[in-house]
């Protein structure tokens, strides 16, 4: 219903855009006839043909990627047609011609011999209407692109057609809007129509610069990284209250069923570019079976201080029938490396099977868009609890716990949930004394930077400055690329001011270890040093990881951290903290 509401203002928002133009004097040439079997007939057989050749064409789209992969392409070709329709007024003409064609046919046969553009009764109006609607097809801009696209990548179904009329019915309003002001209203559009156009190409170009990300598969790893963990509750609350309902759970085959939700069905594994752990795991090991899926990085803070509970559940459950599943998401280049990526495993001593998501189709087939995920899913494959981020442990238990029995036939066990504690960089924040947020140090997103010579792609000498809290700077010979910074001679160190308890920096070395030391107010952190460095400060990058450089063991105070680099090339990412 929201989204068929969205669709509804959507049409009518159509009035102020140049491609209901070409509409308006088919429509206003009905003004002087009374409206029940005028203008209503007209905007209905509007409606309709823009609905029916819409969908027809969403149908034909949803067969295509029922058929194969190439659905995607045509999704981005469709798009693509629109947006150079906005662009160009030729190609817009090409691509209206067939429909026009199509149309003028209907509308004659229609009109019973009556003069052009005046046929006769309500049939004619009809005709004329349906005639309006092949037209305006083509011409509806992004909107029905979209749709069509969703369509197409998504299948088409009676959600789809919904949408179609919605859309159509909020333009047929605002047209009935425009016949009941007369021409006066066309004339004031005609002329802002040079502004329009010029509106118009600007768009239409823009659409092709976003088509030509998607295609190149660019999408992913610039859009995703932008609902990291750190979402906000205002984002979450408005997720919240555009998410449509979902239906309820279906009796399970024994006595006991969940009241959890069906959110869905958990899409296959099949965009996996690899598997570590013994993966891909079989339909036959998951017939039955609960399964947990944990979207991660191994980069990431936030992901690692879930694992602990994830370790906890599967030795847990295990027995019980939950199978724990990991999809390893890239937020950086590095972690597409497979080698990195298992030594990761390793480290963090993961027992279930890891699928590697380096193309981000198993991503965009949950539809996700947070590190870290959960989504627990039923013996059936339907997803039926999700959570975003950090926190919700207990909930997660607890549909694992309620899944678990209504696949047994038989309440849910009680006792103690699991409670670990991480060590390391696996504890858990404190939430109570953290003022310092993600801080990425590549040019793509680096923001607060204080050295005075500002940041520049490209070779650069920097000095510290004096970072105010939140704030971070360079000295030395720095190279500035799109994801991190990387040091061109040994000497150069990294500056920042921060309030928390734990501080971490993801670094890479080049072809050898490079060794650094950490001050904290330019003296060595002593008790405060955290798991990667000793208390005097030194420390040795031996992998690309994110290191913990810093747990204040005493009251949580601002500090000033600074960390020098006895060898060059090394590159550093990302600042987080705990």
């Amino acid at each position: 219903m929201t989204l068929c509401l969205a669709a509804y203002l959507a049409g009518m928002l159509t009035i102020v855009s140049p491609c209901i133009l070409p509409v308006l004097p088919f429509v206003l040439a009905r003004a002087d006839r009374p409206f029940v079997s005028g203008t209503l007939p007209l905007l209905s057989g509007m409606a309709a043909a823009f609905a029916a050749a819409a969908f027809l064409a969403a149908i034909g789209g949803g067969w295509v990627v029922q058929a194969s992969e190439a659905g995607r392409a045509a999704a981005l070709v469709l798009l693509g047609a629109f947006a150079v329709a906005l662009v160009s007024r030729r190609a817009a003409l090409l691509v209206s011609a067939p429909l026009v064609r199509v149309g003028d046919a209907l509308a004659r046969g229609l009109g019973g011999g009556a003069p052009a553009g005046k046929p006769a009764g309500i049939l004619g109006s009809l005709g004329l209407g349906a005639a309006t609607g092949l037209l305006w097809t083509p011409c509806a801009g992004p909107i029905l692109g979209l749709v069509l696209t969703g369509a197409a990548l998504n299948g088409s179904g009676v959600e789809t057609l919904g949408l179609l009329l919605a859309y159509a019915a909020g333009a047929a309003t605002s047209l009935a809007a425009a016949v009941a002001a007369g021409g006066s209203l066309a004339a004031a559009l005609r002329r802002c129509l040079g502004l329009a156009d010029r509106l118009r190409r600007v768009l239409g170009a823009g659409m092709i610069a976003a088509l030509a990300a998607i295609a190149l598969g660019l999408d992913a790893e610039v859009l995703a990284p932008l609902s990291v963990a750190g979402t906000t509750r205002a984002e979450d609350a408005l997720a919240a209250a555009l998410r449509v309902a979902p239906a309820r759970a279906e009796p399970a085959a024994g006595p006991v069923r969940s009241a959890l939700p069906i959110e869905g069905r958990l899409p296959g594994f099949e965009g996996a570019t690899h598997w570590l752990n013994g993966g891909p795991p079989s339909p036959e090991q998951l017939r039955g079976k609960v399964r947990l899926v944990h979207v991660w990085t191994y980069s990431c803070i936030n992901c690692i201080r879930t694992l602990p509970y994830l370790r906890a559940w599967e030795a847990r459950y295990r027995d019980q029938g939950l199978a724990v599943i990991g999809v390893h998401a890239p937020e950086f280049a590095f972690e597409r490396d497979v080698d990195n990526v298992a030594r990761a495993v390793r480290r963090f001593a993961i027992p279930y099977p890891v699928a590697l998501d380096n193309d981000f189709r198993i991503w965009r087939a949950l539809g996700n868009t947070y590190w870290p995920a959960l989504y627990v899913v039923d013996a059936k494959g339907r997803i039926r609890h999700h959570q975003f981020g950090e926190g919700g442990y207990l909930q997660a238990e607890a549909a694992i716990r309620d899944l678990l029995a209504e696949a047994a036939g038989q309440q849910a066990s009680v006792g103690e949930v699991a409670l670990p504690r991480g060590e390391g960089a696996e504890q858990a924040p404190d939430l109570a004394q953290l003022r310092s947020g993600e801080t990425y140090l590549g040019a793509d997103k680096a923001e607060s930077f204080a050295s005075p010579e500002g940041l520049s792609t490209g070779m650069a000498i920097y000095s510290p400055g004096r970072p105010r809290l939140n704030q971070w700077s360079l000295s030395g010979a720095w190279a500035v690329g799109p994801e991190a910074v990387r040091l061109d001679r040994a000497g150069g160190g990294i500056t920042t001011r921060f309030r928390a308890r734990d501080l971490h920096l993801v670094l890479g070395p080049g072809a050898k270890p490079v060794r650094f030391r950490v001050t904290l107010d330019g003296q060595p952190p002593g008790p405060d040093h955290g798991s990667d460095i000793t208390a005097e400060g030194d420390g040795i990058a031996t992998e690309t990881r994110l290191y913990q450089l810093v747990r204040q063991s005493g009251p949580i105070a601002e500090r000033t951290f600074e960390i020098r680099f006895q060898d060059p090339d090394v590159r550093a990412y990302a600042f987080t903290f705990g």
